[in-house]
Parts: C-alpha cells; structure tokens; sequence
C-alpha cells in the first residue's frame, strides 16, 4: 500500500468515524424530552433564586428520577389564562414535545368569569392538540370568598377540559401543601411572607408531589 492509498484510507476510516459520532450525538439530543411550563408567577419561581423554581426543581428531580428531559419556564408572574392563550402559539416551538399548563391563579384573584377562564384554558389545550404536543393540565382549589357557585364553578373547569381533551390532570398545584392537615403551619413552613407563593422548601414539596405525575408525562412523550 502506497502512501497516499494509506492517507486516503486514514482519512476515510476517520470521516465514517465522525459521522458515526454525530449520528449518535444526534440520536442522543432527539431522545431528550422538552416541555414547556406554561403558567405564572407560580411556574416563573417568584421571589426566590433561579435554582429554586419550580421548574429548575421539577428538571432535576425528573432527572434523578432517570429521566432524560428539559424544561422550558414559560412562567409569567402576573399572567393569567388570557395571557397565556396569547402566546402560547410562539411558546409551542417546533422541538417541544409536551406541555405543562398550569394558569388560573391570577384570574381568581381578579375575580374573573369562570367562564372566561375556561374558553382561555380550552384555546390554550387546543393550540397543544394542533402541535400535537402531549399535555398535563394542573389545577387549583381556591377560596371560598367568591361564593360557593364560584369555587365550584371555578374548580371544575379543570376536570371538564382535561376530559374533553383526553389529557391528565395534576387536580391542585398546591396538594402537597394542603396535604399537611394545617394550612397555617404550611404557610409559615412552606410560603414566602406574602403568603401565596411557596419558598424554596414549599417548591420542593410540591415537586416531589407532582413529580410522578410529570414523569408519566415525559414517558408519554418519548
């Protein structure tokens, strides 16, 4: 064997090599699971530092849980369903594979139609089901301050569109906080001054409570 016929061989033998590395590279990328967080404050990780939030939180359990996936924080503190039906659109990119939607408090705390809240949460399923994206849908308990028709009217909404819709439904973002028997410790324990955002430990709670249910997600996903 020549020289050059030797060269021309090396050369070879490397280019199948470096292609066989970026096929597996590749390979390895698309089995990562992407989701989108699509919510509010919430989601966001309002006041507390990055690595506290809830989807930092919710990525690295899921992956000490095995599994291989990145969330997107689509949170927006201040948001409510009608914010989230605005850009949901350009939040779904073309790599996602699935969906976290977790909106609702701030329309409760306005005081807005249930109603309204509604047809915003089934614009936002229906913009996921034409991306063919699979999706969880959270709810929320709430106050009783509204009346008794509100809350009922109000909690129920999220039962109907995850029926509808065929999608799993996480029922309340903050079970594992009620789940205590003692909402007054659990804010002191578990929710930062103002009382309505859980700190740090509150987020770790909530996540290792979801987390099942979010892992279900991504296994749907793959």
């Amino acid at each position: 064997m020549g020289v050059s016929t030797f060269a021309y061989g090396v050369i070879s033998r490397a280019s199948k090599l470096g292609v066989a590395l970026l096929l597996t590279t590749t390979l390895a990328q698309a089995e990562t699971v992407k989701i989108a967080a699509l919510g509010d404050s919430l989601t966001a990780g309002y006041g507390l530092a990055q690595a506290d939030g809830f989807v930092p939180q919710l990525q690295a359990w899921l992956q000490a849980n095995g599994a291989d996936v990145e969330i997107m924080n689509a949170g927006v503190s201040g948001d409510t369903t009608a914010g989230g039906l605005s850009r949901v659109g350009w939040t779904l990119t073309s790599d996602t594979d699935a969906m976290i939607v977790a909106l609702g408090g701030n329309d409760y705390l306005r005081g807005l139609d249930p109603a309204v809240s509604r047809a915003n949460l089934d614009g936002i399923l229906a913009v996921g089901r034409e991306a063919g994206v699979e999706m969880l849908l959270v709810g929320l308990t709430v106050g009783g301050n509204y009346g008794p028709a509100y809350k009922q009217e109000f909690e129920a909404m999220y039962a109907e569109l995850a029926s509808e819709y065929s999608i799993p439904l996480y029922p309340d973002f903050a079970a594992a906080l009620r789940a205590s028997g003692d909402m007054s410790g659990a804010m002191s324990a578990f929710l930062q001054a103002d009382g309505i955002h859980p700190n740090a430990e509150g987020v770790s709670a909530i996540v290792a409570a979801m987390g099942p249910t979010v892992l279900d997600l991504v296994s749907a996903a793959q």
